[in-house]
């Protein structure tokens, strides 16, 4: 039997900083004996949860499945490990997949070496079989993502269990520039303690990630409503009958949102539009409202939960002053928004000390590769 079959063994890939919200999400989601690392969480679940956790999670970057672990200090070592694994069983020759690799302080020094002797012995391994035939790599989403980690020359082959990130969650056909991770924008919400019941405006919206994401909260609409292929129905022990009953059990949980409680803005005409585009894909989405307006315009948001990520860098306007454009911000939200919670993300540091307000707290968190701040402000 395979390693995960063996232990029911699993593990959840998310973003620095989000372990411990995340942890908590799965255990909601079914998960138990929870192991919380850096970026990662192993757990264990039954089947259902996790088809559940890769369906629900809004946290979650990805699941992996183990096959097998091993010891490898040689490239020869690496192969034959992985020929451990009947591949020809895993997938068809007709099905296309690919390898990825992390490895640290080990004998073998290079994700793409350790990903090509994993490929090539799965590669082997179909010719062997099927008479010099062999399946096709696909680098852009494959059937099957197989992944190798190799840590202190201690190696883990799994299967992506989620087919791809599970920020992808479909409904974002068109983005501005540097967007908001999915998974990011899902986090800020469950930092703000938004339960769907307070009114909800993000007065700089761009694409409007934030606000889908609020509208998926709010509706208890699960993140991979959209995703048509999950890596989970690659495992051998896949039960198409639980993972219908799943989808079937997560269905009878949606809610209905009310009218007018999430709303948006942004001063770009095009971005108004992709928000739009983008909502329109959700379940309800198209009762989204969101219009093109300058904050600077806005009457007021009193007894609002505010959240936004304002535009820096290459998402400015040609020649606006981020230092006044900031201050103005922050003159809105204090002359404004009485009675409001403002929760901004700010993918540059130096940004927050512009805005001129007391915060209530500051907390690193990434944006792919920005190391940004999210702040609060209560607004009184």
């Amino acid at each position: 039997m395979l390693y995960y079959q063996n232990n029911q063994e699993f593990y959840a890939q998310v973003a620095g900083g989000l372990e411990d919200i995340a942890a908590d999400e799965l255990k909601l989601l079914g998960a138990r004996d929870l192991r919380v690392n850096p970026r990662g969480i192993a757990f264990k679940a039954e089947l259902e949860d996790l088809y559940r956790i890769n369906y629900r999670s809004r946290l979650v970057t990805r699941v992996l499945a183990p096959l097998l672990k091993f010891e490898a200090r040689t490239p020869e070592q690496l192969y034959l490990g992985a020929k451990k694994v009947d591949w020809t069983r895993i997938f068809r020759l007709d099905q296309t997949f690919a390898v990825f690799a992390n490895v640290s302080y080990s004998e073998i020094d290079h994700d793409h070496f350790a990903s090509l002797k994993v490929k090539d012995c799965v590669v082997d391994m179909f010719r062997k079989r099927y008479k010099n035939n062999r399946p096709n790599v696909k680098t852009h989403d494959p059937d099957l993502w197989i992944a190798v980690h190799i840590h202190e020359n201690k190696v883990t082959i799994s299967i992506d269990c989620s087919g791809g990130s599970l920020h992808r969650r479909g409904y974002r056909q068109h983005a501005v520039e540097a967007p908001m991770m999915e998974t990011l924008a899902a986090a800020i919400l469950d930092f703000a303690d938004w339960d769907g019941k307070r009114r909800f405006y993000d007065p700089m919206c761009g694409s409007g990630t934030m606000i889908s994401e609020a509208w998926l909260k709010a509706g208890n609409i699960p993140p991979g409503t959209l995703r048509k292929h999950f890596g989970f129905m690659m495992l051998p022990d896949f039960d198409r009958r639980d993972w219908v009953k799943v989808k079937f059990q997560e269905y009878n949980k949606l809610k209905i949102v009310r009218g007018g409680l999430i709303r948006g803005s942004d001063l770009n005409p095009k971005a108004v539009d992709m928000t739009r585009q983008n909502n329109a894909r959700i379940p309800g989405g198209d009762e989204l409202r969101v219009r093109t307006l300058d904050f600077r315009d806005i009457d007021k948001l009193e007894d609002t939960l505010i959240v936004c990520n304002p535009p820096y860098g290459i998402r400015m306007m040609k020649d606006e002053d981020m230092g006044a454009f900031m201050k103005d911000f922050g003159d809105f939200l204090k002359q404004r928004c009485t009675g409001s919670d403002a929760y901004v993300y700010l993918g540059d540091p130096e940004l927050v000390k512009m805005i001129g307000l007391k915060a209530a707290f500051k907390m690193p968190l990434r944006n792919g590769g920005l190391d940004g701040r999210l702040v609060k402000y209560e607004l009184y």
